[in-house]
């Protein structure tokens, strides 16, 4: 099974997450930010990647460590339960539509992380959430998941609609990345053959 459970302790945040790469969606999130939540819970149903996250963060300063460590340790769940890429698909894109607006993402299990990231938000915060920290995650995100990922809203005014189409997009891009692909055989999708 493609299974990982991470577990981070600093001063700021304490992180359990674990993967089932290979699951139903099924998720059990709580970080302390609402929206935050809503988006993760987002990212799990619509991967298929069964995702687990419980993050107790110094919210009593700002979102910034709990949003950037519990990133930091999705990533590393979800690198570590791919482990040595045997199979995968690799590259993967997705565009997700949500009322007027549309974001396309693209994904490659490169083991060179790297984000692109052109999304804009005329608000501030959604819910309690800044939305600032959006970026912030997804760059954690690809960081430690060794990945190269390129977001970008191609229009859309609504706020809730632009962060909720980029998880759902990266969700959908990463559910094909990750599959093992049947004519792969076992093989790593990189004719370096390492990933």
């Amino acid at each position: 099974m493609r299974t990982a459970t991470i577990t981070r302790r600093t001063s700021e945040t304490s992180i359990d997450v674990s993967v089932n790469l290979d699951g139903t969606g099924a998720f059990q999130i709580s970080t302390g930010i609402g929206f935050f939540d809503h988006m993760l819970e987002q990212l799990s149903r619509h991967s298929l990647i069964d995702l687990d996250v419980k993050t107790v963060g110094d919210l009593h300063i700002d979102q910034h460590h709990t949003v950037e460590d519990t990133g930091l340790a999705i990533g590393a769940a979800i690198l570590e339960a791919l482990g040595e890429k045997r199979g995968i698909r690799r590259y993967a894109d997705a565009h997700s539509p949500m009322d007027e607006t549309l974001t396309r993402v693209a994904i490659d299990i490169s083991g060179r992380p790297y984000l692109v990231w052109k999304t804009e938000f005329s608000q501030k915060k959604l819910g309690e959430m800044d939305t600032e920290m959006f970026e912030h995650f997804f760059h954690s995100f690809a960081q430690t998941a060794g990945i190269t990922l390129h977001i970008e809203t191609l229009y859309g005014s609504n706020n809730h609609h632009i962060a909720e189409a980029a998880f759902k997009g990266v969700a959908r891009a990463l559910r094909e990345a990750v599959e093992l692909d049947p004519r792969k055989a076992g093989v790593i999708p990189s004719t370096k053959g390492t990933l």
